[in-house]
């Protein structure tokens, strides 16, 4: 009998390894189950050769257990200086307090029947973008959404210099092409012109698309029809111009550093219907909005996809809130547009306080950025804390504390970057700081800086 064989005939079954965790306070049912995916899991690894570990099987269960237990979602610190983090939930929320039990989410409380989700959201974006607007869950659906309705079974037009990857391998062409739209590529990835959108234009012509490529930027010998020529195109031949906005700029962040066009610009130049994300630079929660023309918005709302890809209560509830600060310009209330127009200063001002706690930070100049697919090579000036010793051991220590403390690897050195820590996180911070940076004498495993 070879070893596996013999250790395979040694694990205990499914009800002696259950019967063994009386002391585990949880469903028996639960028990059970995860006492036979862990027996599973023991001899597949014993047929494969694969070495078993000191863990019994006991052991592996109550691990499993206590994970199940834990919430997987957590809140992190994000010291990286990217405001809008794509692994870290792109903008944070601004504080709120969600609705306990029943609410007025599809009531009209004024008429005492039945009322529109969107009613939450709509008139706030009106007032924003100048023309109506719908929610869905993201930028993505709304692309879905909007090409599904004006131009299934026809064609879009788009430069070849927009036809970009937005993230996890979704490319606006398979969007297209899961919408019912053909796409009908112009130009080429550099250059295009007003001419090309005309030659294309024939009978199966249902709709002229631009895609701001907010995640990348072309220099050098580049050209494109400004959206006042792409409109009076479309006027002339009777079809709607649709923008693909994406990072959602609705306020003027060009004095502090961050230049994008605006969802407003688009629309007054001529643009009928304009989509963009509410985590990005709007600085609210995931979803795809929709402003423009009545007529369209209206259709779209009609589509039944829209019942599918529409937002729910407490994304609905966050970006109430967020709309409403945009509104009355309380930007302070908004985290990721306070990041942004926080000066340098402030940092430097925020960064020294933290380094008077844990003196063997290094205070040095540095430059925060955007992100999550937004403002390409522009950056913010910051001021960051550096970590002296092992950077990858720095990174993975404070990565594993609770709460974990995200930073980033910059010229071998593990930085911190305040811009992107909220304020109510600073206590948190410097006690993750300060147990990190104790000599390894004075704790078990770490590393000392």
């Amino acid at each position: 009998m070879t070893l596996h064989h013999q250790k395979l005939r040694e694990l205990p079954s499914v009800d002696e390894l259950a019967e063994s965790l009386s002391e585990i306070h949880a469903p028996r049912a639960l028990v059970v189950a995860e006492a036979r995916r862990v027996l599973a899991a023991m001899r597949a690894d014993l047929l494969a050769g694969r070495a078993m570990g000191p863990e019994s099987p006991q052991d592996r269960v109550r691990k499993s257990l206590d994970t199940l237990a834990r919430p997987s979602l957590r809140r992190v610190i994000n010291a990286t200086g990217v405001i809008l983090h794509t692994n870290l939930g792109r903008a944070p929320i601004a504080r709120f307090t969600p609705l306990e039990g029943y609410s007025n989410l599809e009531y009209d409380l004024a008429q005492g029947s039945r009322g529109k989700r969107d009613a939450h959201v709509g008139g706030l974006l009106e007032r924003l973008a100048g023309k109506p607007g719908i929610a869905v869950n993201n930028n993505a659906a709304a692309v879905l959404l909007t090409l599904h309705e004006l131009a299934r079974g026809g064609e879009a037009i788009v430069s070849r210099g927009e036809l970009i990857e937005i993230g996890d391998g979704f490319r606006i062409p398979d969007i297209m092409a899961a919408s019912g739209a053909k796409l009908r590529e112009i130009g080429t990835t550099n250059r295009t012109h007003i001419d090309d959108y005309r030659a294309a234009i024939g009978e199966r012509t249902r709709v002229l698309m631009r895609v701001h490529p907010s995640n990348f930027h072309i220099e050098g010998f580049t050209s494109k029809p400004g959206l006042d020529e792409l409109a009076a195109l479309a006027r002339e031949r009777g079809l709607p111009l649709y923008e693909d906005l994406g990072s959602g700029c609705v306020a003027d962040l060009g004095p502090h550093g961050i230049s994008e066009p605006r969802v407003r610009e688009s629309l007054e130049a001529g643009v009928n219907l304009v989509s963009f994300s509410g985590d990005k630079l709007l600085g609210g929660p995931q979803a795809g909005l929709i402003v423009g023309d009545p007529e369209l918005v209206q259709r779209l709302r009609r589509n039944p996809l829209f019942r599918a890809l529409r937002i729910d209560k407490l994304i609905t509830q966050a970006l109430e809130t967020t709309l409403r600060d945009l509104v009355f310009e309380r930007w302070e209330e908004i985290p990721a547009l306070r990041m942004i127009r926080a000066r340098a200063d402030e940092i430097r001002s925020r960064a020294e306080r933290v380094r008077t706690r844990v003196p063997s930070l290094e205070l040095i100049e540095g430059r925060s950025v955007a992100g999550g697919g937004s403002t390409p090579e522009q950056s913010l000036p910051t001021w960051l804390l550096a970590i002296r010793g092992d950077a990858v051991a720095a990174e993975r220590t404070l990565r594993a504390g609770s709460p974990p403390v995200i930073a980033r690897i910059e010229n071998d050195r593990l930085v911190l970057d305040l811009r992107t820590v909220l304020p109510e996180e600073e206590e948190d911070l410097v006690r993750a700081l300060a147990s990190a940076s104790r000599p390894a004498s004075e704790k078990t495993g770490g590393v000392a800086y």
